[in-house]
Parts: structure tokens; sequence; C-alpha cells
């Protein structure tokens, strides 16, 4: 019975299956294992598990379907995280007092300690808002600025990256971490312990670089305000054009420049992304294996959704708080509007830079949304995923 399962469910299922009956089974509780039993009957005709019987195709489905949930709902969280660190690199907002404010950074030194560097600007407005305070303070200022249904700002672009990326992302990690823990099971069981780390790693790796471009337009367009009012704002593709064309060229070189330019800060993202997933992998599997076998031995559509939404919480708020700094090194980056700034920036550079302006603090800039956004869209997309993926897999099983 300890090694029984349900031929297709997923190894992290089967895993703490195996754990709670073998537990059980040692405690002398279960007599289910005796010949003759309909338990032990099935667990000499049913295989051992995995969840290779589902393809690319409905894995990508399940994942697209987590992406656009997780997308919409926490939307308003990056916004506020977003807005928090380009405030804190000097990119200026209009608040309610009518004026033009600035943070005092390098990014924009021409415009340092100027209350006439835009037009129609005033006096400097006072302290308590000239500049963003917390995320609450975002969702306020946004709401009563610009209307609530800027807090969905970049949505379309933050969908148009989710679905690719997470539909690359999850599939391509089920696939690496089959595979490696079917290989170190067989030739090293000591290192399956370290296969999600691993596994998470390169399909980030992978999924991040193939969709980058989508991520850049994603951060321009949540840090910066419309400047023209009744102005449609640019979406994902126009922004995109808006970066490439001061780069401009005619020569081959100069174009290859400017498509080189929409990979800007991609150095900083895997910094920041390849160690996210290893800490989130390493944390989620073991965690919802541990749930898992607490919950018992059947594994029905409500405890998977429990148990993926309870680690994926726990996984992404660890990993989200431990890598803050490239993530604020990525949006430094990422809306740096100088091209020849921006193509020579490195991410060591611009975290020293960073350092230098506001220490620690200027480190963890909007750590407090990105940990509020990541736990929750962590825990909805894997266990969307996994819910999807249980179904279509009993669905196949009734068909």
């Amino acid at each position: 019975m300890a090694g029984s399962s349900r031929q297709g469910l997923p190894s992290w299922i089967t895993a703490a299956a195996a754990a709670t009956t073998t537990r059980v089974d040692i405690e002398g509780i279960n007599n289910s294992s005796e010949e003759g039993s309909p338990k032990y009957e099935e667990s000499k005709t049913v295989p051992s598990a995995s969840d290779f019987n589902l393809g690319f195709a409905e894995r990508a489905f399940a994942a697209a379907g987590a992406a656009v949930l997780s997308a919409v709902i926490v939307n308003p969280l990056d916004v506020a995280k977003t807005r928090l660190q380009a405030q804190a690199a000097g990119v200026p907002y209009k608040v309610l007092c009518g004026t033009v404010c600035f943070e005092s950074n390098t990014m924009f030194p021409h415009v340092k300690g100027s209350p006439h560097a835009f037009p129609g600007s005033q006096q400097l407005c006072a302290s308590e808002c000239n500049r963003y305070k917390g995320a609450m303070d975002v969702f306020y200022k946004v709401i009563r600025q610009e209307g609530i249904g800027k807090l969905w700002r970049g949505t379309n672009a933050s969908l148009a990256l989710a679905v690719p990326t997470v539909g690359i992302y999850m599939p391509c990690y089920d696939i690496f971490r089959n595979s490696m823990e079917e290989f170190t099971t067989q030739s090293c069981p000591s290192l399956t312990p370290y296969v999600p780390l691993v596994a998470g790693a390169v399909a980030r790796s992978l999924s991040c670089i193939t969709c980058y471009p989508l991520e850049l337009a994603r951060t321009r367009m949540q840090a910066f305000k419309e400047t023209h009012a009744g102005v449609k704002p640019s979406g994902v593709w126009k922004t995109l054009i808006e970066v490439i064309n001061p780069v401009g060229g005619t020569n081959n070189t100069q174009k290859l420049q400017s498509y080189r330019i929409l990979w800007t800060g991609l150095g900083a993202q895997l910094a920041r992304d390849v160690p996210y997933s290893a800490i989130c992998w390493a944390t989620l599997e073991p965690t919802r294996r541990q749930i898992l076998a607490l919950l018992g031995d059947e594994a029905g559509a409500s405890r998977v959704l429990g148990a993926n939404f309870s680690a994926g919480f726990v996984a992404g708020t660890l990993a989200a708080a431990a890598t803050c700094p490239f993530d604020v090194a990525k949006t430094r980056r990422q809306i740096e509007k100088d091209p020849n700034r921006a193509l020579n920036m490195t991410t060591t550079r611009t975290l020293l830079e960073i350092w230098r302006d506001g220490g620690v603090k200027g480190l963890f800039a909007g750590v407090g949304p990105r940990v509020a956004r990541a736990g929750p869209s962590v825990g909805i997309v894997v266990s969307f995923y996994e819910v999807v993926k249980y179904t279509l897999h009993h669905r196949y099983q009734l068909t």
C-alpha cells in the first residue's frame, strides 16, 4: 500500500500519500494492506503514479487560466510596488496640490531642486503630498488623481506577459522536475531534494528570456502617469515602439542596437527571478507534501486546492522578500529613458547606486506591496494550475 497510487497523479501527491500510509502502517492502525482487501488488490494492478500522461498543451491551458486570474486580482499591488520603486529612482509625479515634485536621485540630475523644471510647475509642494508614503497612500492618490481604473494600469500588458510566461514556466517546470526526479531517484537519490530548486531556476530562465519585452512594457506602463489629459495612454505595442524609437537607425548595427534595448534590465530580471524560483519551489514542494500528508491518503480537489494555495502563499512571500533588492534594480533599469545609459547600466552598478542613494531602505523600496502581491499570486497560480490538471486527469479517466 505504501507504494501504491493512482495513475496520472502528480508525484508530489503520491509522495505525500506514500508518506502518510507508511506512517499509519507502522503504527499498526491501517489494516487495508492485508492480502484480499480492496485497496491491496488495487495496489497490485495500478502502476506507480506520475503526471506524464498530461501533454504540454493541457499543462499550458491550466497555466494560462491561472495566470489570467492572478494578473487581474493582484495588479493593483503591482502598480503600488512599481510606483514606490520608480519614485525612489526619481520619477516625478504630479500630486494633489498641482505641482511636480522630485525625489533627488542620479537618474534625473538636471531637475534636482528645480521648481520650474517642467512647464506649469510651481514651488515645491508640502512634504505630505509630494510623494507616495506607502502602498495605501499609492491607492488613495491614484484613485483620487487618476481614477480607480488606473490601479489596473498595465493589466493588458500583465495578461500579455502572464499567459505566455506562466504557460511556458509551469509546464516546463513540471517536465523538468519529473525528468530530473526520475533520473536522480535511479542514479543519485541524495540529489532528489534539490530537483525543485534546479527545475524552477531553469524553467524560469527560459520563460523570462522569451517574454522579457512584455515585462519591460508592463513596468513602463505602470511606472509613468499620462502627461496629457484626454490622451489615450500607450498600449503594449506603442510602449515598445517608444522604447525602440530613440535608438533608431538605418544600418544593421543600429537596428540591432535598437532591438537589444528591448532586453534592457534582463540581467537584473534573471538575478531576481532565478533565485526567486529556486527559493519558491524549494520551499513549496516540501511544504505542500507535508500538508497533504497531514490531510490524508485521498487527494480530492479541495485538498489539492488548499494544500497548493497554502504552500504557494508561504513560498511566494519568503521568495519575494528575499529577492526584493533585485526587483528594485530591475525596475530602475527598465524605467531609464536615456537609451545610452540604459544600454550601459549593469545590475551590480545599479545595486550600488541604489545603496548609495537610499541605503537598505532603498534596496527594499516597495517590499510591502511586493510581498503582499507575491504570496496570493503564487498561491492562486499554483493551486489553480494543479486543480485544473487534477480535473483534466479525472476527466480523461472517465472517458
